[in-house]
């Protein structure tokens, strides 16, 4: 290609010093939090918590993914307070507080005293191990508000599935919290009748619920307290932030140097309780014999998460030093995603496992530290699919399995809503989506018309949006593309929700006239929608690109992957899919959002969706300039245009190449949080942590500096010069490109496996108008 420019090596001392290693962005704190929201994260396997020191004690909430209760609110564990005698964080003389990012702990020290917080990747285990130069006396207490039955009114059922929409008294039940010898064991148990009852009888699902994945009913998850040296205390009684809570007490049998205890995590779904509590037990005694192992195999694994990839950025040279910021945010949000990496549930996208008492996000809404909002066991697809994009190129497509196979679980039930329905095959994915298949009831709505469609969602956003699924099929073939990983268990999947779009479309169209098909012979997408903001669609862009490329992507698998009738039905249904549609602003062709529509209800920018995530439009693409101009020119894009929470504006300069508006949007999208902890964004427009915040920076800042484009792959397609980067991020067949630019110049690029050297062109420093040219 002619715009490729030669890359000089060069090395030297000096230029070592002037971008961040990872060391560089642990978190150390030399002053205590004044509450939970000046928490610090930590994780591992499927577990998170929120670690702080107030005054003079140790605190901690701890989660777990998939702790669902019968409402599907996603409940916390508990919290857990730690006292030591003598003290030595009664003051903040010499307090440290550090997040070791490289072995994935948090350390408190302070007078000699050393207190080391960590979690068992690959074991559901929490531990707490102190180191003091005199002997010390421990108080540990684990502490929860759900000691006794709470009513659950008005917007505290934002946390639940009901929402505004509540059926009757909503109540969260109380734990089962006691101490069992020296230990101290809790747990929650649901009730048989669930919200899943509650929502296949709304959605009249009911001749068919015996065959439906039912994931909450008689679930049980919580745990156990114990250490060597403790005893049972005694139980007490408090308040913190606005919520009561009783507490069980441990004590140390006598004063040691050294102290540890252990949190053991448990979760099951039998019909007896009594499995739960010999399942817990048989898992601790097994621990207790690998134990050695564990901190061992722990630090291996995140040793291992960083070296997989990263982006350091220019270390600080002030305190606001942005450019600084984005790199070090970069990876602390990279290390919360990892603290779930093998959760049976996706990270969700409204504050992951790393939710704190509700009054410090909204000081209105003094609810139980359970209280998030936007539900629990809710997913919201556009949402989500921010948070596990950027984990394509990162590499970490072991953590991506946690939301593709919550797709692939829910498969069955989304079927049986085309066949109970539409009397139609094809799996039927909503946009807000429970974990057991269904819409959400209060989305939903239960105020419906009589002879209103069954199987629709009575919602002026949700309505006809049923493409965002799409974006998960891409995923699920992209472990291929990037990792060469066997797919063949999603293609049944991909084939269910490909077929959904053309039976579904077909069967409109018979109910409103003759033909299933247009003059042309291509589906009639109508009604649809172009995401949330775009109603009433007809040939929505956003879903003409998913169809186009998912039916393509699919068809580049190798003969012994797909059926021969799959092969036959999905060229086939190629041609059924209609063109792309085009609109004009002052003169300029842009990508229209539909062919037309009827109102507009959200500020989401569909119209650049073939940019991104479907990428029929980019760097070395026909017909970029038509791109361009819509992010120009197109009045709604620019009505909309913004950097918070979800919004993905970053993410468009960055694929268009506009380095200008992509440092612009990624440095106001990626710069410190207003919280302690500059990862802890939001709420934006869903809760804090923003995980969809997060997640659309890291998809923005990796643009910048890698793109494919068939077999090509360009470094620094949106990135400034002036920007010092060392960067290791994956690209298709199995490729990893490392880079290093330092004032300018390139002085590393490692690249494996190593004939993909030739594949690789620096865009460094090109104009748009030189960009616009290469195709």
């Amino acid at each position: 290609m002619k715009y490729t420019i030669y890359i000089f090596f060069f090395f030297t001392l000096f230029a070592k010093a002037q971008i961040a290693t990872l060391e560089n962005y642990n978190q150390v704190w030399s002053t205590q939090s004044n509450n939970s929201s000046e928490s610090m994260p930590l994780g591992g396997g499927d577990i998170g918590a929120n670690v702080w020191v107030e005054k003079g004690d140790l605190y901690f909430y701890f989660s777990r993914s998939g702790t669902f209760d019968e409402h599907n609110t996603l409940l916390k564990l508990g919290r857990v307070k730690v006292s030591l005698s003598p003290n030595p964080f009664k003051d903040n003389v010499g307090f440290k507080q550090e997040l070791h990012l490289k072995e994935g702990y948090i350390t408190l020290s302070q007078k000699g005293t050393t207190v080391k917080l960590w979690v068992d990747v690959f074991n559901p285990v929490i531990h707490v191990d102190v180191e003091s130069k005199v002997p010390t006396e421990m108080k540990v207490a684990y502490e929860s508000w759900r000691y006794k039955n709470r009513d659950s009114k008005g917007k505290a059922n934002n946390a639940n599935s009901y929402k505004w929409a509540p059926q009757g008294d909503i109540i969260t039940y109380k734990d089962s919290i006691s101490f069992e010898g020296n230990a101290v064991q809790f747990y929650h148990r649901n009730r048989e009748n669930t919200v899943f009852d509650v929502t296949v009888k709304q959605q009249k699902m009911e001749s068919v619920k015996d065959q439906m994945l039912n994931p909450i009913a008689n679930l049980t998850f919580g745990g156990q307290l114990s250490g060597d040296n403790l005893k049972a205390d005694g139980t007490y009684t408090g308040i913190y932030q606005d919520t009561d809570f009783k507490g069980f007490q441990l004590s140390t049998i006598k004063a040691s140097k050294k102290h540890e205890f252990q949190i053991q995590l448990h979760t099951n779904q039998f019909a007896d309780a009594g499995v739960w509590k010999k399942e817990l037990q048989k898992q601790v005694l097994n621990y207790n014999k690998t134990v050695n192992k564990a901190e061992k195999n722990t630090i291996a694994w995140w040793n291992n998460f960083w070296n997989r990839s990263f982006i350091y950025t220019q270390k600080s040279k002030t305190e606001k030093d942005s450019v600084c910021q984005i790199g070090q945010n970069y990876q602390l949000f990279r290390y919360m995603l990892g603290c779930n990496a093998y959760g049976k549930y996706p990270t969700k996208f409204n504050g992951g496992l790393f939710t704190v008492d509700p009054v410090h996000t909204n000081k209105e809404l003094n609810f139980t530290p359970d209280f998030r909002n936007w539900g629990g066991g809710t997913m919201t697809a556009q949402n989500q699919r921010l948070v596990y994009f950027p984990m394509v190129k990162s590499g970490d497509f072991d953590m991506m399995k946690s939301q593709l196979d919550y797709y692939l679980s829910l498969q069955k039930n989304a079927e049986l809503r085309s066949q109970v329905y539409w009397k139609h095959g094809g799996a039927s994915f909503t946009e807000q989506l429970e974990n057991f298949g269904l819409p959400n009831p209060a989305e939903y709505e239960w105020k419906r018309p009589a002879d209103y469609d069954p199987g629709m969602e009575y919602n002026a956003w949700l309505e006809y949006e049923w493409d965002t699924v799409l974006e998960f099929c891409q995923m699920m073939l992209q472990q291929k593309q990037y990792a060469g990983e066997d797919i063949r268990k999603y293609n049944p999947f991909i084939m269910s929700c490909l077929r959904f779009f053309d039976e579904h479309y077909q069967y409109l169209a018979k109910n409103r006239g003759r033909k299933a098909l247009d003059g042309n012979g291509h589906l009639v997408l109508f009604p649809g929608s172009a995401a949330e903001t775009y109603k009433m669609t007809n040939n929505a862009n956003s879903t003409i690109s998913a169809l186009k490329v998912i039916s393509e992507q699919f068809l580049l698998l190798s003969e012994n992957e797909l059926l021969k009738e799959d092969l036959e039905y999905l060229k086939a249904f190629q041609k059924r899919i209609p063109p792309l549609n085009f609109s004009q602003f002052n003169g300029h062709k842009t990508l229209a959002p539909a062919k037309i529509w009827e109102r507009i209800n959200n500020t989401e920018v569909p119209q650049l969706y073939p940019v991104y995530p479907w990428k029929i439009y980019g760097l070395g693409k026909p017909d970029l300039e038509t791109a361009i101009n819509t992010w120009k020119y197109d009045t709604d894009a620019l009505k909309f245009r913004s950097h918070i929470g979800w919004k993905q504006d970053n993410i468009f300069a960055a694929r268009l190449g506009l380095t200008e508006e992509a440092a612009k949007y990624n440095l106001l999208k990626m710069a410190n949080s207003e919280r302690r902890f500059p990862a802890f964004w939001g709420p934006g427009f869903d809760w804090v942590p923003d995980h969809n915040w997060g997640g659309s920076g890291m998809i923005g800042m990796q643009e910048m500096l890698l793109q494919a484009n068939g077999d090509t792959i360009y470094i620094f397609p949106a990135w400034p010069a002036s920007w010092d980067v060392h960067f290791k991020l994956h690209a298709p067949k199995n490729t990893t490109v490392e880079v290093q630019l330092e004032k300018g110049k390139v002085t590393l690029l490692k690249v494996f496996p190593k004939e993909r050297e030739k594949d690789i062109f620096n865009l460094l420093g090109k104009s748009e108008i030189e960009k616009l040219k290469m195709n």
